[in-house]
């Protein structure tokens, strides 16, 4: 262990019996107007000079408030990596005159970015699992094993509200529902804030506050033309559940302008609503870049210092990667009293207590020996990572054809994600953070372009930089990406390996077949001579959901199409006509999307990105080991033409227009989804029967109790996820056509019963009225539960008495639920 002096004599500041508010306090007047700058800022240790000490001394002559540790993914070992830790927090308590240790933060979103860290499924992968208690599970682990590294601040939950596949961050989002997402979100939250390890306790930062995934285009950070209403009912309400359920400490503003103000710089949006009516008490973390974006970009502030004292008398409390804002100029500001030090103090005494709280002043260093590699042996991660991956499946079609049977002599396996366990790991995966340190071209916001230059012919090992053909998408295909999994996941295997292992008296037929984006079909014939010999064909098909320039969708990764590629619609066509089984398997970020598949394909599994137990959870459901019980967690578009589609659209709109003027549908299309929300398919079949709601009628204050039975009524053990939705029937202001307001999936044996209790609070209808108040309106709402938004099994009413307005913050977000199994 680092032995640094940190002065302790346990008085004052330093006193471990006061709380961390006081100890802050106390800190703080002994401060320089250098030191409380340095604690409002971050150093970058990038590129080839990540581990350079020295250098990295020289950018923090007092220290600093966070360090990224980005480049902990390219370090080959779990040791080295948490040795680089402890290395560079010597360094930030050594420079720093009252030794403070810095904040580190790493993405969370699916795991850390940590050799041997475990890799978990994307955000709409885990959305589609409905599954709050394992989400909070899986937290728990990302958080126990970044914290054991010295890392406190997880970068996740992801709370956007997705309502638009062009978005290349769709794959990051539990979906497009809020109910879903504050139950997800909140279980994240919950599971990384009570979790500690080594001492340290890790904090949550969740993002992208608020409204980014509503940007114009779907493009990346542009303009997000959402209303104040819309913002607060539908795009904040995971963030509320996450400070109100789960005691959230910290928030990453989004890119955005809304309303004309990037949210970097908002008053309004950071203190007004996240602070005063949210009732947020943590940190608020610059997103990378997000404040020179606000200026260089956006056009905000005369110069950057100005735009970095709008961003602190926002509400901003650090600024990420790399001081800018917060800088040298912005210090002299306060130095001659242009700017109100007392804006300042406030500002560090949140950084100070923050890292009292996290129990940084005590435990500053990542553990190492026994006690570090305890944490990363254990098996509970991979089993998370499991379940998870297999949760997610959801199964879109199927006339049949699945499970496949045991009777199958020759099974062709056609692809590009068929024999490469790469396209298994989304975005902000390790491998994928990785693979993008040879992009050509970088897209994530706030971090310098790849060491490869863009023109670079050659890749390190000289291998040459190749493109899937007719596009600008980088191949990945390259044995340096190979490398990496083998590195980071070397019992992972490919789809086609697990087949192989799991069909030892099936003949299996692979062929590459077709890329992951445009329209080359030099692969067709090889391919079209496996479908010609075998049983049933396998088709995996979908992009490369991952990250910069050998991606089609991720973080700065848009597409205005959002179906299948042109070639991969052109074989499932010419494969057609040899009259064989022909079962999609779908890989990406973003839910399939095409009337080719539709059409022809006799089953279809939406897989996302798996990660890295994607072949054994496919494989599982192709064979029917594991029945598939996921739901989605988004309406699919038939195109983006139709975008936005969801189902809680206001009365009125969307395919509930037609009841007042104009044609039930498009001219080329219908106004309705192609897959509605919730839905998914199952190997068995449930009844639902017995609907009881307890009351007629319900007091503001008051709630309602809501039962059903399901009985699997099949020959297979399934999951169901039952979903309560609500309708206020008549009201004030318009409101959705229906709402999700509660949700559990349960597993159930064959002819067995399950009784579902739902607990629904009267508050939980709650909106804003015209006065931006929060209200329970006394009305009648309709009750509806079913197997998806759609496929509605029973249906009933009761009442809300009176009006009551209430204080929003303290509102029920969804239903508790609780199941029994009925004897």
């Amino acid at each position: 262990m680092m032995s640094v002096d940190t002065g302790y004599r346990d008085t004052g500041y330093r006193d471990t019996t006061k709380s961390p508010a006081e100890r802050a306090r106390e800190l703080l007047e002994e401060l320089t107007l250098e030191e409380k700058m340095a604690q409002l800022t971050c150093i970058f240790p990038f590129g080839d000079s990540f581990d350079d000490m020295e250098q990295q001394a020289k950018e923090m002559p007092y220290g600093t408030g966070q360090v990224s540790t980005l480049e902990m993914r390219r370090i080959h070992t779990l040791d080295e990596a948490a040795a680089w830790q402890r290395k560079m927090q010597e360094t930030v308590m050594t420079q720093s005159p009252h030794h403070i240790p810095a904040i580190f933060h790493m993405e969370g979103l699916c795991g850390g970015f940590i050799q041997e860290s475990t890799s978990f499924p994307s955000g709409i992968a885990r959305g589609s699992g409905w599954d709050p208690k394992l989400e909070e599970k899986i937290a728990r682990t990302v958080a126990e094993q970044e914290a054991v590294c010295g890392i406190t601040h997880i970068l996740a939950p992801v709370l956007d509200i997705s309502r638009d596949s062009r978005m290349g961050r769709q794959g990051e989002t539990y979906g497009e529902d809020p109910a879903l997402a504050a139950a997800l979100g909140a279980a994240y939250t919950r599971g990384v804030q009570t979790t500690q390890a080594d001492g340290r306790k890790p904090e949550s930062v969740a993002k992208h506050f608020l409204g980014f995934h509503n940007s114009q285009g779907g493009i990346h950070g542009s303009q997000s033309d959402t209303p104040p209403r819309l913002l607060e009912e539908i795009y904040g309400k995971p963030f509320q559940a996450a400070i109100t359920e789960s005691g959230l400490k910290g928030i990453m503003p989004c890119y955005n302008s809304i309303d004309g103000e990037p949210a970097s710089v908002s008053h309004r949006l950071l203190t007004e609503l996240l602070r005063e009516r949210m009732g947020f008490d943590g940190l608020a973390v610059s997103d990378y870049g997000g404040i020179s974006n606000a200026h260089e970009v956006q056009h905000i502030g005369e110069t950057i210092a100005e735009t970095g004292l709008l961003a602190m008398e926002a509400g901003m409390d650090m600024e990420m990667p790399k001081a800018a804002g917060y800088g040298e100029e912005l210090k002299e500001m306060f130095r001659s009293g242009q700017a109100d030090m007392e804006l300042l103090d406030r500002t560090v005494l949140g950084v100070l207590e923050a890292k009292y709280r996290m129990g940084l002043f005590e435990h500053p260093f990542a553990a190492d020996g026994e006690e570090l590699h305890r944490i990363f042996d254990k098996t509970e991660g991979a089993e998370l990572s499991l379940q998870s991956a297999r949760e997610s499946m959801i199964l879109l079609k199927n006339n049949g054809v699945l499970p496949l049977s045991g009777k199958i002599r020759k099974l062709a396996v056609i692809g590009p994600h068929a024999d490469c366990a790469r396209k298994f790991f989304g975005g902000y995966t390790h491998l994928c953070m990785m693979e993008s340190v040879y992009a050509v071209k970088s897209s994530i916001a706030g971090v310098e372009d790849s060491p490869v230059l863009p023109g670079d012919a050659v890749l390190p090992g000289g291998e040459p930089v190749e493109y899937v053909p007719g596009t600008q998408i980088q191949s990945d295909e390259a044995k340096l990406f190979d490398d990496i999994l083998r590195l980071q996941k070397p019992e992972c295997r490919s789809l086609l390996e697990e087949l192989k292992l799991r069909m030892p008296d099936t003949e299996i037929l692979y062929a590459y077949g077709y890329p992951v984006a445009g329209a080359d079909e030099s692969g067709f014939e090889e391919a079209m001579k496996a479908v010609k010999e075998a049983d049933a064909v396998i088709l995996t098909l979908g992009g490369k959901h991952g990250t910069c320039s050998m991606a089609t969708m991720g973080e700065g990764v848009d597409a205005a199409n959002i179906n299948l590629p042109e070639c991969q619609d052109a074989f499932i066509r010419a494969a057609v006509a040899y009259g064989k089984p022909l079962i999609g398997v779908h890989f990406d970020g973003r839910p399939i999307s095409s009337d080719t598949a539709d059409r022809h394909l006799d089953a279809i599994v939406e897989a996302w990105s798996p990660a890295e137990s994607g072949a054994q959870a496919v494989a599982d459901v192709l064979m029917g080991a594991y029945n598939p019980g996921g739901k989605l967690p988004v309406s699919v578009a038939y195109n983006a033409g139709q975008i936005p589609v969801f189902y809680n659209h206001p009365n009125g709109s969307a395919w509930h227009q037609q009841e007042s003027i104009g044609f039930v549908n498009y001219v080329d299309l219908p106004h309705t989804p192609r897959y509605c929300f919730g839905h998914g398919l199952s190997y068995t079949r449930f009844a639902y029967t017995d609907l009881e709601i307890s009351t007629t009628e319900v007091e503001p204050d008051g709630e309602v109790t809501i039962r059903c039975t399901v009985e699997n009524a099949g020959e297979r053990a399934g999951d169901e996820v039952v979903q309560l939705y609500l309708r206020d029937r008549f009201a004030s202001m318009t409101r959705p056509v229906k709402e999700l307001a509660g949700f559990c999936r349960i597993h159930i044996e064959p002819k067995e019963k399950i009784r579902v209790t739902f607990t629904v609070k009267a508050d939980q209808t709650a909106f804003l009225d015209r006065e931006m108040r929060w209200k329970v309106e006394r009305g009648d709402i309709d009750v509806e539960i079913g197997s998806s938004s759609e496929d509605i099994r029973l249906t009933g009413e009761f009442r809300i008495t009176q009006d009551q307005w209430i204080n929003g913050a303290e509102r029920t977000f969804y239903a508790a639920s609780e199941m029994e199994v009925e004897r």
